[in-house]
């Protein structure tokens, strides 16, 4: 088993954590590059899913789209069952700045607005727009930009936001929101990337070799949008086939012209190694800049684009086409035909699997995404949506299911593989036993979930899904904190805006009683009017004790406590009033109980229940009560009869 792990950590890994320094083999020129810390070499298998160009996966009969396919608030729908839509129209509108809409990916009709299951690790339901495709693909009216260079930011970003781009690497952020950097931050550097380390996904590898100009148009509009310095596409030494066509169409461009200032534009490839495709990772490799925990590579002049987003950006503005589309690899080996396939938005995986020849008799469970970061579908009627980058349909012997975990025996291999240079064990302790705190103090949030962790792991510890966990949680507490802030801040301006309204009116009434006062003294005598409003005043006082006083007796009845205080003192003037009729009352009420407690004996018994002791001491202490009730009750005649007698 260790033999095993080693071979899975890259070689200068197993050794020691520090990399030596890199060049890149860049056919433009020799590029120092950086290593990152930890990394592993899984079984790539990206050969099956490329044998053959990209092909249009069609129109399905239904499309389904989530109202939230993206980081952030969910989109609101704007169209309602019945309505006929054309291709590219949008169906539902941004909420809020980090939103974004949802478009319809061909024409037809909207017949459900519902909660339908989304491809999501809970499993759980989702609200979306449901259309029946009418086949025709007939599109809305577009009005391309000819000239994108002499936009200025806003329209761009203006255009972004519409079409409803999100990182389509993973992830999901706005694009918008995240191109949107502040005149203050001066972006030095744009990073592309072109890494797609992930085994077995092929997306972005078939979009480089295939369309290397949507590729290039959508960077040069980057470019124009943050006139950056330099600019970097990322792309891993087992996708060189791609390089030169990448190079070429990037020529094509007068990038010093789009950022306004002299730019280097380079295609850098570097060693393969797993998750070098994370952000913060592949800014690293390039730059040798380390972006600090709870920061963001904006603030060190770096912006971080995928490829697949910069076609979206290049479509949007150019061919003014939302992301209505992206590009999908369907591979496993429970699969005839893996390949890639440009899929609507919305389309069913059902529906892909039945293309590419799906053996479900030969599947262990269907994936979306990558073997490393992915999570297992409960159901193939999901859609694909904005994120969806593969669907991993594998047999037993080519994903076998995990084994059992194992107790930690602190090897310490998790911690060398992290390529975020976290302690994965320490981690793992603080979410087992809900230590919030202590896993923020340990940097949670910088774990990008990558599973190399696991992947190492002797003892078969899913530690990402704790991960996992404990950032819900540590999300759910953080919201109920804000709620429980707001709700505070809500109550204080209430209780605020009272006191203040009631210390007007006091002034108020201290100023007309000042004024009422002032003219009595000037006339000399009682003025009338002046002594109605003081009578009227005290008479508003008066009022206001006795509400009070009603308020607290209110209160005082509603209070469990003071009601049984109450009932005793009105038994105790009852018994004080007339002493006889009370015993009598006693008397009454110990009669019910009793039988009571007899006829929940008798139903016992012919239940032959077993609590039938419980019953019949029940039935006993009725009638000793009653017993001492009678004989009270009896005693004041007694001594009535005997007083004559004493005389």
């Amino acid at each position: 088993m260790l033999t095993k792990i080693l071979q899975t950590l890259s070689p200068a890994t197993a050794i020691s954590p520090v990399q030596p320094e890199r060049y890149s083999p860049s056919i433009m020129r020799m590029r120092k590059i950086w290593d990152i810390h930890g990394g592993i070499h899984p079984p790539e298998n990206k050969t099956q899913s490329l044998g053959e160009r990209i092909r249009q996966a069609g129109i399905p009969a239904q499309l389904i789209l989530p109202l939230s396919q993206h980081i952030g608030a969910a989109a609101v729908p704007i169209v309602k069952v019945g309505d006929q839509i054309l291709k590219g129209q949008c169906i539902a509108r941004a909420e809020g700045l980090v939103s974004v809409p949802v478009h319809a990916p061909s024409s037809g009709c909207v017949v459900a607005i519902e909660n339908r299951p989304i491809p999501h690790p809970s499993g759980l339901d989702d609200l979306c727009i449901v259309i029946d495709t009418d086949g025709h693909d007939r599109w809305r009216e577009r009005n391309p930009v000819e000239n994108f260079a002499s936009c200025d930011k806003q329209t761009l970003l203006g255009i972004i936001r519409d079409a409803g781009i999100a990182g389509m690497g993973g992830a999901g952020f706005p694009t918008g929101f995240k191109l949107n950097v502040r005149d203050a931050r001066e972006i030095d550097t744009l990073v592309l990337n072109g890494t797609e380390c992930e085994p077995y996904i092929t997306s972005d590898h078939a979009l480089m070799r295939e369309r290397a100009e949507e590729i290039a148009e959508g960077i040069a509009i980057l470019a124009q949008l943050l006139q950056p310095r330099e600019i970097l596409l990322g792309v891993e030494d087992n996708k060189l086939d791609v390089v030169a066509g990448l190079q070429s169409a990037l020529q094509a461009h007068d990038f010093n012209a789009l950022s306004q200032r002299d730019c280097i534009v380079e295609v850098v490839t570097f060693p393969t190694k797993y998750p070098s495709g994370g952000e913060k990772q592949l800014i690293e490799i390039l730059t040798g800049k380390q972006v600090p925990s709870g920061r963001l590579p904006a603030d060190l002049g770096i912006v971080c684009q995928n490829l697949g987003t910069a076609v979206a950006i290049a479509d949007a503005v150019l061919r003014d086409i939302p992301l209505i589309s992206r590009i999908t690899t369907i591979t496993g080996e429970a699969v005839d035909r893996p390949c890639n396939l440009e899929v609507l938005l919305g389309t069913p995986v059902e529906y892909l699997l039945q293309q590419c020849g799906f053996r479900a008799g030969e599947n262990n469970r269907l994936v979306m995404g990558g073997p490393m970061m992915g999570f297992a579908l409960l159901d193939t009627r999901v859609p694909v949506i904005k994120t969806s980058n593969c669907i991993l349909a594998p047999t037993e012997a080519e994903l076998p299911k995990p084994p059992a975990a194992q107790p930690c025996i602190r090897c310490g291999f998790c911690a060398e593989a992290c390529p975020a240079s976290l302690l994965p064990q320490q981690l793992y302790w603080f979410a087992q036993g809900k230590e919030l705190e202590k896993l923020e103090q340990h940097n949670i949030a910088d774990c990008i979930e990558c599973g190399a962790c696991s992947y190492v792991c002797p003892s078969n510890i899913p530690l990402v899904q704790y991960y996992r966990a404990a950032k819900a949680e540590i999300r759910e507490r953080d919201r109920d904190m804000q709620q429980a802030e707001y709700a505070k801040q809500r109550f204080d301006a209430r209780q605020e805006r009272l006191q203040r309204l009631e210390q007007e009116k006091q002034a108020a009434r201290k100023a007309r009683q000042a004024k009422a006062a002032a003219r009595s003294k000037q006339s000399g005598d009682a003025d009338p009017k002046a002594a109605a409003v003081a009578a009227a005043l005290a008479r508003v006082e008066a009022k206001k004790v006795e509400a009070k006083k009603a308020q607290a007796a209110n209160s005082a009845e509603d209070d469990p406590v003071q009601r049984a205080l109450l009932k005793r003192k009105a038994q105790q003037q009852a018994e004080a009033a007339d002493p006889q009729a009370a015993l009598q009352q006693k008397v009454d009420s110990a009669k019910a109980r009793l039988e009571k407690a007899e006829t929940r004996l008798a139903d016992a018994q012919a239940e032959n229940s077993e609590h039938l002791a419980a019953f019949e001491a029940a039935v006993q202490k009725g009638r000793e009560k009653l017993a001492a009730a009678e004989q009270a009750l009896a005693q004041p005649k007694e001594k009535s009869t005997d007083q004559p007698a004493s005389n």
